[in-house]
């Protein structure tokens, strides 16, 4: 069984999380829960959720503040991890290898581990220090995955587009979702 990190900061798109959690739950995965005190405020405007609302779908919550967590070392056995959604400042932070908190921590021993990393940045319009920051995260191992979801499977809701974006998140960390929609190339009658 995967065991992966899913780190929840306080940008918008709490959806996002929500949705890479239920598509874990049906696999075997086992994930691991970090969230900062602005990504519970914003998973309860956003969605009406507290953490507790997530406890089905994350097999340990660990405090952010807890720097003797399982993920805050190598030796762990942790295959991944995704910031979902990914603020600005967790960004800097992880960029610039500064933990002050257990979700950079996290974040630095997957880089320093050569494990996948999916820094799901959510801001608009960006400034040179985002990208900045972007450019330094990607340079030690990061991916960096803006939440931009596809269209051309023609979603009917929001939690199809989110759910859609969730699924390419865990590819990235090596989940297979076996019922995500893929690009299969425009059939000959609809080539212009």
């Amino acid at each position: 069984m995967k065991k992966i990190v899913l780190a929840i900061t306080g940008a918008t798109g709490a959806v996002y999380a929500l949705e890479f959690l239920k598509i874990c739950q049906g696999l075997e995965v086992e994930v691991h829960g970090l969230l900062s005190e602005a990504g519970e405020q914003v998973l309860g405007l956003e969605l009406g959720m507290s953490r507790a609302d997530l406890d089905p779908y994350v097999a340990k919550w660990h405090d952010v503040h807890d720097f003797a967590a399982p993920m805050s070392s190598g030796s762990s056995v942790f295959c991944g991890m995704a910031v979902l959604p990914c603020t600005m400042g967790s960004l800097a932070a992880i960029a610039n290898g500064i933990c002050g908190n257990l979700i950079h921590r996290a974040a630095d021993v997957m880089l320093k581990e050569r494990r996948p990393l999916v820094l799901a940045v959510r801001e608009t319009p960006l400034n040179k220090t985002h990208l900045t920051n972007m450019l330094k995260a990607h340079e030690a191992g990061a991916i960096i995955c803006p939440p931009m979801p596809a269209l051309y499977h023609r979603p009917q809701s929001i939690e199809e587009m989110a759910r859609f974006f969730a699924g390419r998140v865990a590819g990235l960390l090596g989940i297979e979702v076996a019922d995500l929609p893929r690009w299969q190339g425009l059939a000959p009658e609809e080539k212009v």
